[in-house]
């Protein structure tokens, strides 16, 4: 099957299941410091399954586009995959286990026609340490299901503990925070029937890395919120937060572990093929082939959503997936500059499914795809000089390999290369070495560059999140229509934002902005959320800093008196409270500073 029957079949199931369709987010997230892209389908999807009311009801479902920058380095392989689409259906306090592996169970076997008897189970074993039960319920509804088709339960569902079958934003239940939500969870594997590796272990089992079992689909049953004494006690809203990878079921349903054979893929391999007169099937050229098919299809779908390559953030990953991609063009003989002709095999198995690579999209990312080419052959002649005042030890310097690659851009492959060429070895060990550090202090600074939006979704947090829109609609009835917002970062302790405005904001201004928002809060505001399309939106003056962000059906958040008077209309996807009166304290606005050129900067507190 290809990708596209696949996702169709899956959405309309569960329509036909009472969920209604939403828009997949931006690769880019919103309100969400703790990451660079949007890496599962639940991430736009937290503050709804923290309690807040979604616009859409409690049955949804959606294809999301996912980005995870931890699998770079595994792409090459038959399985890993940096971009790939996230089916997902959520239940908020509605249905739950029962329904749910019923669901998924049915969609697989009748919709996309895999065997019964080529499907394993995982379920949660409990955890004694914290009061957390074996999920047996989950068990019974498996083996019901499986009865049913009389297949051979030996081996068939599985317990795993922890690290394996229990899911929440912060890792195992040690590691949560107190207020922190999550569960158990029961993920489904395929068969694919393959010998097993004994490099892998002595015997083969589903979460085995041999290739024969692929995960496909797992479903969360998010049931329990950690106490401020360390213990678990069930939540009054269970959820159903639901993932299946798009493309590992499509390989699943060839019946062929390698997922580079699925369709989304075929047209990019053939053009390699084409230009690099190499073969797929040659072992020895796969993981080119995979590599670049893999990191251009990234690329094509973060470049589409707003980011160009840099040195920095969200760009560096752009360069960096370009730059390996250019790199293995290379290894398997292509012209120079040809990376740029594969786009469009990329676009036309998406076109009609994201708006984002409709219009021209095509000819923009070619364009930049080129140019980052052309840049790094510069960069490698640069890379290239420096190998020259290496000193003819004999050993390239793990340190010296991280320079060439973390300043210079040259990859270490590269590296490794040259340095064979000139008679020298290079210490791998310490490359690995210097390049964790990297991490780690890359790491540290994203943690500060990226305190935009929310840290949190606490109460507190909730508030100031509210008030800030408030302010940003004071500042705009007071400074004119010209303000828009530039950024934020909103904790427990304070909002702080930034905002397009050429001057400096004096005291009396904000003393009127920070009676506004005072009295919308006394005013007892009701916080309404309405959806609309983007432009039914636009047209009607709704506040929207990131339109480009947002999907053509968005939430408009108003904040209303009871006398008609809006204080606040705005686009939003975070958490806000219902009414201003849950808003505790007085809004004190403090000092107001230039940010950059033309944006200025606000920090407020309730008090």
């Amino acid at each position: 099957m290809t990708l596209n029957e696949i996702r169709s079949k899956y959405l309309d199931y569960f329509k036909s299941e009472g969920h209604t369709l939403i828009p997949s987010s931006s690769l880019i997230p919103e309100n969400d410091p703790t990451t660079l892209f949007t890496s599962s389908g639940m991430q736009p999807l937290m503050p709804f399954l923290l309690g807040e009311k979604h616009p859409m009801g409690v049955r949804l479902t959606n294809s999301q586009k996912c980005f995870r920058t931890e699998d770079i380095d595994e792409v090459g392989d038959n399985r890993h995959t940096t971009f790939f689409e996230m089916l997902g259906n959520w239940s908020l306090g509605d249905y739950f286990k029962e329904e749910q592996l019923a669901w998924f169970y049915d969609f697989l076997t009748k919709e996309i026609g895999l065997e019964p008897d080529r499907l394993y189970v995982t379920v949660f074993e409990g955890d004694p340490q914290n009061g957390i039960p074996k999920d047996t319920e989950s068990v019974l509804i498996w083996e019901k299901l499986f009865k049913k088709d009389k297949v051979d339960m030996k081996d068939r569902i599985l317990y795993y503990g922890v690290d394996k079958n229990w899911w929440s934003r912060s890792g195992n239940p040690e590691n949560m925070p107190a207020g922190e939500p999550g569960g158990p969870d029961s993920e489904v594997f395929y068969d694919f029937k393959t010998p097993h590796n004994p490099k892998y272990g002595k015997e083969c089992h589903p979460n085995c890395d041999c290739g024969r079992f692929m995960e496909i689909g797992n479903s969360v049953f998010m049931q329990y919120v950690k106490q401020e004494n360390g213990s678990f006690k069930e939540l009054p809203q269970k959820n159903i937060d639901f993932g299946g990878g798009l493309e590992r079921i499509a390989a699943a349903s060839n019946d062929n572990g390698d997922i580079f054979l699925i369709d989304a893929f075929a047209p990019i391999i053939k053009e390699i093929v084409g230009l690099s007169a190499k073969e797929y099937a040659d072992k020895k050229y796969q993981e080119s082939f995979r590599v670049i098919a893999d990191h251009l299809r990234g690329a094509v779908f973060i470049i589409a959503d707003g980011v160009e390559p840099s040195n920095t953030e969200q760009g560096y990953i752009v360069r960096r997936l370009l730059r390996r991609a250019i790199r293995h063009m290379d290894l398997l003989g292509c012209n120079q500059n040809t990376i740029h002709n594969l786009v469009g095999k990329v676009v036309e198995k998406y076109r009609g499914q994201y708006e984002s690579l409709e219009g021209d999209a095509l000819s923009k990312v070619e364009t930049i795809i080129r140019k980052e080419e052309e840049k790094f052959r510069k960069t490698l002649t640069v890379g290239l000089k420096q190998f020259e005042k290496i000193p003819a030890s004999g050993v390239v310097s793990g340190a010296q390999a991280s320079t060439l690659f973390t300043t210079y851009g040259f990859p270490f492959e590269l590296t490794q290369e040259e340095a064979k060429k000139r008679g020298l070895t290079v210490d791998e060990e310490g490359f690995r070495k210097e390049m964790e550090k990297h991490k780690e202090l890359s790491r540290v600074g994203a943690e500060q560059k990226f305190k935009g939006g929310l840290a949190d979704n606490s109460e507190k947090t909730t508030m100031l999140h509210t008030a800030t829109h408030l302010m940003l609609a004071g500042l705009r009835k007071y400074l004119g229509d010209g303000v828009h917002q530039a950024g934020s970062n909103i904790t427990e302790e304070r909002t702080r934002l930034d905002f397009t405005h050429d001057s400096k904001v004096d005291r009396e201004t904000l003393d009127k902005v920070e009676n506004y928002v005072n009295a919308a809060i006394k005013a007892e505001a009701e916080v309404v959320i309405e959806t609309m399309p983007k432009e039914d939106a636009k047209k009607s003056g709704v506040e929207g800093s990131f339109w480009e962000k947002y999907p053509e059906v968005v939430n408009v958040y108003t904040v209303k008196g009871s006398d008609g008077t809006v204080y606040s209309a705005e686009l939003c996807g975070g958490p806000h409270v219902a009414n201003t009166k849950k808003i505790k304290g007085v809004f004190k606005i403090g000092k107001e500073k230039a940010s950059s050129a033309g944006v200025r900067r606000v920090k407020a507190t309730l008090e």
